[in-house]
């Protein structure tokens, strides 16, 4: 019975479409997207590197983001660039479950850093006067790792469930890249079990750090409530909207995709949620942190005074 079910070994990904000019078109647009994405994450990362001021815990966790941006992108959008070209679009099933395994590791991993994030905008504005105390170097790596390693363990579980399912030859995916759904549709075996460990990860890497990135706010909104005067209660806000934004950017996408039935155009939809996480929040997130920041914004004056000065 185990030989008659066949293992393949590449995928056919049908992409977002088949017409020739629309592929070159996208190919632009994504390209363009991804240049701008590694561009403005790795401008964030030398910023801080280089402007001691940023030498933060803040910024220590935004380097971590900016990592996992260009990591996470880089995991799928290079592919589907390449995929617009050629006529065959295929990937070999172990490039498949790496892709797979990465994409969720660092999604995952974004989920939790975001968390972490909230906790070190909750301790910023509520002890402000303990915040480098308690954010220690020490709490930071921990609290920078532990997404890190969650993500890992996630995807780790979750991609060898996945990729050990027979497709009984079947093997063309309605997707622009290795996604769980997609794989799981094309299984000709009883897949109760991946379903399990789908909600499971969903909870652990989603509904959990939501959770607690809505705990952290519910106090940070009282303790800024409490603040007498405008100008310090726009001052306190101001230290976390950059984060926030991010925050509701990245959940509200998730929590409406994944709390709505899959009955609704399901294949499509996991598509629009692919492209907004590998191409759309990596780009947005550094402009987000750049424009709504002004230590960021000083920062990037203070590199550009110091570069022309050392011209002359």
């Amino acid at each position: 019975m185990r030989d008659n079910v066949t293992w393949v070994s590449e995928f056919v990904l049908m992409g977002l479409s088949d017409d020739r000019q629309t592929q070159a078109g996208l190919f632009v647009l994504f390209g363009a997207t991804y240049l701008l994405t590694l561009l403005g994450n790795g401008l964030i990362l030398l910023l801080i590197a280089l402007d001691t001021r940023l030498h933060l815990p803040m910024y220590f966790f935004l380097c971590h983001l900016a990592v996992v941006d260009i990591c996470y992108t880089s995991s799928g959008v290079p592919q589907m660039l390449a995929h617009f070209l050629l006529e065959k679009k295929t990937i070999s099933f172990a490039r498949c479950g790496t892709q797979l395994f990465f994409s969720l590791a660092l999604g995952g991993t974004e989920f939790l850093l975001l968390a972490a994030m909230a906790y070190d905008r909750y301790v910023a504005i509520c002890k402000p006067l303990r915040y480098m105390a308690v954010m220690s170097p020490r709490l930071c790596v921990a609290l920078a790792g532990v997404p890190w390693l969650m993500g890992l363990a996630n995807s780790s579980v979750e991609t060898a469930v996945t990729m050990r399912l027979p497709t009984c030859g079947h093997n063309v995916l309605n997707h622009v890249a290795c996604e769980t759904m997609a794989l799981v549709r094309l299984a000709c075996v009883d897949v109760t079990l991946n379903q399990v460990v789908i909600v499971a990860s969903s909870v652990v890497v989603l509904l959990l750090p939501c959770f607690l990135v809505s705990l952290s706010y519910v106090h940070i909104v009282a303790s800024i409530v409490k603040i007498r005067s405008t100008q310090g209660r726009c001052r306190a806000f101001e230290t976390c909207a950059s984060h926030l934004s991010v925050v509701s950017m990245s959940y509200g996408m998730a929590l409406f995709t994944y709390l709505q039935p899959r009955s609704r155009a399901p294949a499509e939809q996991d598509k629009v949620v692919v492209l907004f996480y590998a191409v759309v929040s990596p780009m947005l997130n550094p402009l987000i942190y750049s424009l709504r920041n002004k230590d960021v914004k000083a920062a990037v004056n203070r590199v550009l005074i110091q570069s022309s000065e050392s011209k002359w």
